[in-house]
């Protein structure tokens, strides 16, 4: 099975790099945007439409005038966080994403609650991120429509393999559809706006049909409610998600990290505002009727470019930024986990490098649980967004908190400047948070503030686990053990064969006090005639046979090695099991597996060592 596998891993994966070779995978700032930015630029793809499915039902074509002023207000925001993070990029070189901030400044619990936040946004990032993508490709191919849980699924294995293949080659994939879609969309917006205002292009009449899905026939409509206001702008804000990852991945940049790394927020918060109040503008120009079978962009974009290569080139790229998007949260959660499990509340093998200096474990646990989440809501976007910004807004407020308290413990220069802008950020985005929990509460906002606070329990619950082995495990030095007396068991099958003899010649160079041959029978001619057998051979260690009547074979050896332990104490017992190693992994399959289930159970039995003796069969 290990040369299939190595093979299918280097082809889809590639082959192991030097760990000397961790600098050479840092990114240019024009890479790091196509990694680090997809998520929030994607968002101007599906954020606008939100808006308005919380609108339209209560306000309908009206509900367009108030996209725009939501929107600047989300942009506002975007501009207080934005420059907050700024002022963390330079004060935390070394990576400051939330986890890493809180715990320096709020203390343990606070980082928990930042870094199970962040986890959790980072897992809806995906989920919502590849639910609006498969929108985009069925608004275009109306025959997947019928398949797109299944679709969303491909697209999460796909970012899955890209990222497990390295930073860098990431980067180069993702990169040029990410400019695209920029060009594009800017181009839509541009292009849309002059004719508009030089009436060369008129409004989109009223799809009454569409409009008739969310209104209702007979609906009396009626002004957004401040309320619904609150619930529009909650859906708008998750626009602001991927602006924390850079602070996270900090290290993935190029040298000097800290300058590299506010170019590439700047300019994606830049990409990202300017279309987001770009998109609202010519919506509230053009009129588009919100409807279930196709999103607000292609209607826009038909009415804009017709339906040419422009058009087509909208929706491709519409589609490409939209499933790639969830890259963000492959190239942040790894990090963020690996700092978590250096810390000892997560799993240590999440700190790991894996073949392409990428922490693997991390890539596929997270396209594991985006995926199980993605199945398990029907890929429905409007059901995942309510979920989507509670984590996120948290994360920012914790971070900007943070900082408030690093400037004020450290005093540097110009800390006061830095103490005001993060305050309002940390008050901006607590408000924020309020807002989101209260009106999507019942919508399902209440989800991920109880898988946070779960995951803030599992976390306290694996770092008191490894506290406790480390104090088990702790020598002091000078610090010797008890005289051991050493027992040696050699499984013995019902027939002596050159594995047999070779488990035995084994054990006797161990130079054991004691050396034990024992059998399980299962049958008694078997065991009469193993018997003979083992007194043709002449072999000096005696044989005991332990009958089993129910044809087990873990129990009769357990019981067998803990009569041996209450015959002698500081007993080490070293269990040596004779092996067949073919030569094909299919041949393996012909021979009984009994041995990996009795190494599975000895392995938890204190004072019992497991020792495979194999005999390669060629």
């Amino acid at each position: 099975m290990t040369p299939v596998y190595s093979t299918l891993k280097r082809i889809l994966i590639g082959h192991p790099l030097n760990s000397r070779e961790i600098e050479e995978q840092r990114v240019p700032k024009r890479t790091a945007i196509a990694i680090f930015g997809t998520d929030a630029i994607a968002s101007t793809a599906f954020a606008s439409q939100e808006i308005l499915v919380v609108l339209v039902p209560v306000a309908g074509m009206a509900a367009l005038d108030d996209l725009l002023p939501i929107s600047l207000v989300v942009v506002a925001l975007l501009a207080i966080v934005v420059a907050s993070y700024y002022q963390t990029l330079y004060a935390y070189p070394s990576g400051g994403g939330a986890y890493i901030v809180a715990r320096e400044n709020l203390g343990i619990t606070p980082s928990l609650v930042a870094a199970a936040s962040l986890m959790v946004d980072y897992t809806l990032t995906v989920s919502v991120s590849i639910a609006a993508g498969v929108d985009a490709i069925v608004s275009g191919i109306p025959e997947l429509r019928n398949e797109h849980v299944l679709v969303g699924v491909g697209i999460i294995v796909f970012l899955a393999l890209a990222n497990l293949r390295g930073l860098r080659e990431s980067g180069r994939l993702f990169a040029p559809p990410t400019f695209t879609y920029v060009a594009i969309m800017t181009t839509l917006v541009v292009v849309g706006l002059v004719r508009y205002a030089s009436g060369d292009l008129s409004r989109i009449p009223v799809d009454h049909q569409a409009l008739a899905h969310f209104t209702g026939k007979n609906a009396v409509l009626t002004g957004a409610s401040v309320y619904l206001l609150m619930r529009a702008f909650s859906s708008g804000a998750v626009a602001l998600s991927g602006i924390e990852a850079i602070s996270n991945g900090i290290q993935a940049f190029r040298k000097p990290e800290s300058r590299n790394a506010a170019i590439a927020l700047v300019t994606i918060a830049t990409i990202l505002g300017g279309l987001f109040v770009g998109i609202a503008l010519l919506a509230r120009d053009l009129r588009p009727t919100l409807s279930p079978n196709e999103t607000i962009l292609s209607i826009m974009g038909h009415q804009v470019f017709g339906g040419g290569v422009l058009y087509v080139i909208l929706q491709a790229s519409t589609a490409g930024i939209l499933a790639l998007s969830a890259n963000t949260a492959f190239a942040g959660f790894p990090r963020l986990a690996g700092q978590v499990a250096l810390d000892r509340f997560l799993p240590r093998q999440l700190a790991n490098l894996g073949d392409r200096l990428v922490l693997s474990n991390g890539v596929i646990v997270l396209a594991l649980a985006a995926g199980g989440l993605f199945v398990a809501f029907g890929g429905n976007t409007s059901s995942l967004v309510p979920l989507f910004a509670v984590g996120l807004f948290m994360t920012f407020t914790l971070s900007q908190a943070g900082m408030v308290v690093h400037h004020w413990r450290l005093r540097r220069r110009r800390w006061r400047a830095g103490i005001s802008i993060n305050a309002m950020g940390a008050g901006a985005t607590a408000i924020v948070t309020a807002v989101i929990v209260i009106s999507k509460f019942t919508e399902g906002a209440w989800i991920p503030s109880i898988v946070i606070v779960l995951l803030v329990m599992l976390f306290a619950r694996i770092h008191r686990h490894y506290e406790r082995v480390e104090r088990e495990i702790h020598a002091e030095p000078g610090e010797t053990e008890p005289e051991i007396v050493h027992t040696v068991v050699v499984l013995v099958p019902s027939t002596v064969h050159k594995g047999v003899t070779k488990a035995l010649a084994y054990a006797e160079s161990l130079h054991p006090h004691y050396v034990h041959a024992l059998h399980v029978s299962f049958d008694a001619d078997d065991k009469r005639r193993l018997r003979a057998s083992w007194k043709d051979y002449g072999f000096d260690v005696k044989l005991d046979v332990v009958d089993s009547p129910y044809r087990m074979l873990t129990r009769p050896v357990l019981e067998y090695v803990d009569k041996l332990d209450r015959k002698w104490r500081h007993d080490v017992v070293t269990v040596v099991i004779p092996e067949f190693v073919v030569h094909h992994w299919w041949e393996q399959l012909l021979h009984n597996q009994s041995a990996l289930l009795l190494k599975a159970r000895l392995l938890f039995r204190e004072g019992t060592v497991v020792t495979s003796v194999p005999w390669h069969v060629d």
